[in-house]
């Protein structure tokens, strides 16, 4: 996964090089944390840490990072200078809930950070959202361990299968692409949950508003400062915009090409996973490829 800083820093999650890369404006490549090739779960600075294959990453208000490391089941985070540490999990494969590492999961990858230091995740495994707080108290937001589905409810009574991107509005709001049931929800911070857009198991390319739309294994979610949601789609290789109304287009790609061509939108890509927004004066999303590309997105 991807994410974009004030700075114009891009961070990368170079999940099978095992570390954390950086991308600044001008180009320039370095890695921050881990080292390529070395996987492990040793808490540490630079190169001298280990990391297991890591999906997600988030940027919180403090410019720290955090990662959901789907290989050791645990949230680790890496300060600008590239410190790692485990801020939650006991590394066992899990669902508990309780305080930093008696605390497990199964397989996060989504992540967000509100501006008061919680720490969201999406725990595919359990296909459940699970809140850390900056004191570490990891709790189940919604859904419930060992129980997949696609129903709206509250709490443990509703369903998620593999909820793997997150992002947060500036409300407290997340917003959760929901890969196995092909559908966009939005957990409210009292975990209230609904279907913004797609149909639940009927996976397709169509565009439309709310439920009328189609989808294809989402992964990635970003928003916008207007309130529009970004997706990209790895089934279909494309990325979807959900407008304030709950009107979808496809913004970049199409459903039937594959392949990286750059230039105009709508261009096409090969598979697209993380996706972010880069802070600043224009409308920028850079986006994660799986042809082992980094792209950016002019959006007019």
């Amino acid at each position: 996964m991807v994410r974009g800083t004030l700075d114009g820093t891009v961070y990368v999650a170079d999940t099978n090089n095992y570390t954390i890369r950086s991308i600044t404006p001008a180009g320039v490549v370095a890695t921050l944390a881990g080292r390529s090739g070395v996987g492990g779960k040793s808490d540490a600075k630079g190169d001298q840490a280990r990391l297991g294959r890591v999906y997600g990453l988030a940027a919180g208000s403090d410019g720290n990072l955090h990662l959901a490391d789907s290989d050791f089941d645990t949230i680790r985070r890496v300060t600008r200078d590239g410190v790692v540490t485990t801020i939650a999990g006991s590394g066992l494969v899990g669902a508990a809930d309780g305080q930093a590492s008696a605390a497990s999961f199964s397989g996060p990858i989504g992540i967000a950070v509100d501006a008061q230091g919680n720490v969201y995740v999406g725990d595919v495994g359990n296909h459940s959202i699970r809140k850390i707080s900056p004191a570490g108290s990891v709790a189940t937001l919604a859904g419930r361990a060992g129980s997949q589905g696609a129903t709206d409810g509250i709490g443990a009574a509703a369903r998620f299968s593999a909820p793997a991107g997150l992002a947060l509005d500036t409300s407290g709001n997340l917003y959760v692409a929901d890969t196995l049931t092909d559908t966009i929800k939005k957990v409210t911070p009292d975990g209230v949950v609904t279907t913004i857009a797609g149909r639940a198991f009927y996976l397709g390319s169509t565009d439309g508003t709310g439920t009328a739309a189609l989808f294809n294994q989402p992964a990635g979610i970003a928003l916008d400062r207007s309130g529009n949601i970004y997706v990209s789609e790895m089934g279909n290789r494309t990325i979807r915009k959900i407008a304030p109304t709950g009107v979808v287009t496809t913004l970049v790609g199409s459903a039937s090409s594959r392949g990286v061509q750059l230039g105009p939108i709508p261009g096409s890509l090969g598979g697209p996973q993380g996706i972010a927004f880069l802070p600043g004066p224009t409308n920028r999303l850079v986006e994660v490829d799986t042809e082992n590309v980094v792209l950016t997105i002019d959006i007019h």
